[in-house]
């Protein structure tokens, strides 16, 4: 029998489709980007109505309970195995790339939903000329950000943003054993290589914007969107409580979007090993024996 999804609450569709987790695939709960997300997307759709097809939900799936792709090569085009945790981290076909750059355009989408002036991306930061430091600061002259907005914290005040997208199972978070951790590391990496330059030099502030492929924030992250959910509420005379989940769904969607699309993008062809020219027969006239 077919049943409408009109009749069941959105928690009584979680109870059927999410068997309680182990504890070994626990990440995507501590991030709170499974069960809510994940179900509101499948039958009521999400910003704008891009629904998931079919098979991006099962990928969605895969990636919440850490199972193997389905239908999938065995070998990713760079040599390695095709598991879920390579195609997340492989800087084949720009993925990754493509992961940080929609997030950074969505973040500046919403500063100028919520009334901040000013706002682009990539901003080139000045030199460094004759200014001492930090050891690990970007002292690089091309160096720069990812968005640059004003009156974000404090009327006509310039903010800048660096964002960063991390895999909690890739190899260099391997000595981090919470989801917290890697944020708080993530984010303290950032600052050791633009907080001074930035505070010193540009006169503005920095805000390392920190998010995990999962969906999780870090604790900047969560400030930034808790401060445009109350501009934008106050602008469009809406509840905080509703703007909010709509900035935060909306990010995690992105983010979700993007890791699906890392899962089955096309990454090129696999290098091909030339052929053993002594199994070639290089005898190209037919008529000699």
């Amino acid at each position: 029998a077919v049943v409408s999804t009109q009749s069941r609450s959105r928690e009584q569709w979680g109870y059927r489709l999410w068997p309680k987790p182990s504890a070994h695939i626990n990440i995507s709960v501590v991030s709170n980007i499974g069960q809510q997300l994940y179900i509101y997307i499948y039958i009521n759709g999400s910003i704008e109505d891009p629904q998931l097809n079919k098979q991006e939900f099962n990928d969605a799936l895969t990636l919440r309970y850490n199972l193997d792709v389905k239908n999938a090569p065995r070998r990713c085009v760079c040599g390695e195995s095709n598991t879920v945790n390579h195609l997340l981290i492989c800087k084949k076909g720009g993925y990754v790339s493509l992961r940080h750059n929609s997030l950074r355009d969505v973040i500046a989408e919403l500063m100028k939903n919520a009334g901040c002036k000013d706002v682009h991306t990539e901003p080139e930061l000045l030199s460094t000329d004759g200014v001492q430091l930090p050891s690990g600061a970007n002292i690089a002259d091309d160096a720069r950000v990812d968005v640059s907005a004003r009156s974000v914290w404090n009327p006509l005040e310039r903010a800048l943003f660096d964002v960063r997208v991390f895999h909690a199972p890739a190899p260099s978070n391997r000595a981090l054993k919470t989801i917290p951790a890697m944020h708080r590391n993530h984010e303290m990496q950032k600052k050791r290589e633009y907080s001074a330059r930035i505070l010193q030099i540009e006169r503005a502030t920095f805000t390392p914007i920190v998010f995990s492929t999962s969906g999780g924030m870090g604790r900047e992250a969560h400030a930034l969107v808790k401060k445009l959910a109350e501009k934008i509420s106050r602008i469009r005379n809406q509840r905080y409580s509703d703007t909010v989940s709509f900035i935060r769904r909306r990010l995690r969607f992105d983010l979700l979007r993007t890791t699906i699309i890392a899962i089955r993008g096309h990454r090129g062809k696999a290098a091909t090993q030339p052929a053993d020219i002594e199994s070639l027969d290089i005898n190209l006239d037919p008529s000699s024996g």
